[in-house]
């Protein structure tokens, strides 16, 4: 049998989109070891898998944000979807804030309170297509009265100013904070307690990723530009800070030492 890894970025349904920023499932088949590793990229986010394993094994984790990316041999047979939660959301659907889950893989029924043990329970029963419609019609009224939407809408303008967008650069974080009429320090804790990491993390993550996506089709100094570098040099430093190698190393398949991959254990 070869080997097959599918990726596949699904449409979040409309009732969703307050608190599910997007949703993506990973089905993994390996008949020999693969010869490229997997990439866990940084990411500022915090998601809720459910995986099915080869044995029919299902977990359902908390994955906290991952301030550095990570090289690891593939899974020889997995089955999972990610959910992944919009800013602001970590607390009022796990019962912590985001900094907490920090480069953690945590299953969600050891999280404090009702909500990620009733959840656990209950996606755990299903499989990995099911849980989106699942969620669907029932997330909604679990977690409307739990949500401030003044705190989260500032947390989110906020984040969308530090990213990288097809028509701006990111701004800097002290004229997000002026323009939002905050300060310096409520942004950042705004971000520590929604997103996970830091203002300045965040936009040095999604310049990071930006930099991946579209790697090979500018040069660099202009890739530099477009993700709001002060130059070469600086896109290099960041990225090599982040990634583990320099972004010609990553493009052309230098890539640090594999790892293996966070493991739960067995109850």
């Amino acid at each position: 049998m070869p080997n097959t890894v599918a990726e596949q970025a699904l449409t979040t349904p409309e009732v969703l989109r307050p608190w599910i920023a997007g949703v993506r499932t990973l089905s993994v088949s390996l008949a020999e070891p693969a010869e490229e590793p997997f990439v866990r990229l940084p990411a500022a986010v915090t998601k809720v898998v459910l995986r099915v394993g080869a044995d029919g094994r299902r977990d359902v984790l908390a994955s906290g944000p991952r301030v550095r990316a990570s090289y690891h041999a593939g899974k020889a047979h997995l089955r999972c979807v990610e959910l992944h939660l919009a800013p602001g959301m970590t607390r009022p659907l796990l019962g912590v804030p985001a900094a907490e889950l920090v480069g953690r893989l945590v299953a969600l029924e050891e999280l404090p309170g009702a909500l990620p043990r009733l959840l656990a329970a209950r996606l755990r029963r299903l499989d990995p297509e099911e849980a989106v419609p699942y969620l669907a019609g029932t997330l909604p009224g679990l977690l409307s009265a739990a949500v401030d939407p003044a705190r989260t809408a500032l947390l989110r303008a906020g984040v969308d100013a530090l990213s990288v967008r097809p028509d701006h650069s990111p701004a800097q974080v002290r004229e997000v904070a002026r323009e939002l009429a905050v300060s310096e320090r409520q942004l950042r804790n705004l971000f520590t307690e929604g997103v996970g990491v830091s203002p300045k993390h965040y936009a040095r993550i999604d310049r990071v990723r930006t930099v991946v996506t579209r790697a090979g089709h500018a040069p660099w100094s202009q890739l530099a530009a477009a993700t709001g570098y002060f130059d070469q040099s600086h896109m290099t430093s960041d990225f090599r800070a982040l990634m583990g190698v320099p972004p010609r190393s990553y493009v052309t398949g230098r890539l640090p030492a594999l790892t293996p991959c966070q493991q739960l254990p067995r109850r």
